[in-house]
């Protein structure tokens, strides 16, 4: 979602409340399972990955068209928040102007401390996807095929999801 015409002129404005619940939260050295593999994880996750040869595509119902749907409500507070989210999202390369036809609504929910996580709401789009043809492994056999690992490795670390 775009507030205005021009991407360019968000805002970088952090209110005080919540750069007093940033200092409120520790540090990731202090966090016991961050402390101990320090070496390997690094400090900022700066952009998104390098492009990969396959390019990801959502393909939908043949002749679905873009479906128009009216903007969820947002408080000041959360529009001030769209504002700065939106930005260090598109400073680190994650999010870009687009020109799709297609959108998806945006909502913040509350987390447990307080700060607020924006979430996309895909429901509309959901409903005109077309389906993958192929099942999700059953737990239990990827537990047996996992079984001897000595390492095991966490892509998302960041409470960000658009490592795909």
């Amino acid at each position: 979602m775009v507030i205005g015409e021009k991407f360019n002129s968000l805002s970088n404005v952090v209110s005080a409340l919540v750069a007093h619940k940033m200092m409120g939260n520790p540090k990731l050295e202090e966090i016991a399972t961050i402390r101990d593999y320090l070496d390997v994880l690094p400090k900022v996750l700066f952009s998104l990955p390098p492009k990969r040869e396959v390019e990801f595509a959502i393909d939908v119902i043949r002749g679905t068209a873009p479906i128009p749907i009216a903007l969820y409500r947002l408080a000041l507070t959360e529009l001030n928040e769209l504002k700065v989210q939106l930005q260090e999202l598109h400073d680190k390369g994650f999010v870009g102007p687009s020109v799709s036809s297609w959108c998806a609504l945006i909502l913040f929910v509350n987390k447990k401390d307080g700060t607020l996580r924006l979430c996309i709401d895909y429901h509309q789009l959901n409903k005109v996807t077309m389906k993958n043809k192929y099942s999700l492994p059953r737990i239990d056999d990827f537990f047996d095929q996992m079984k001897g690992a000595s390492m095991f490795l966490k892509i998302d670390l960041r409470p960000r999801y658009y490592q795909l």
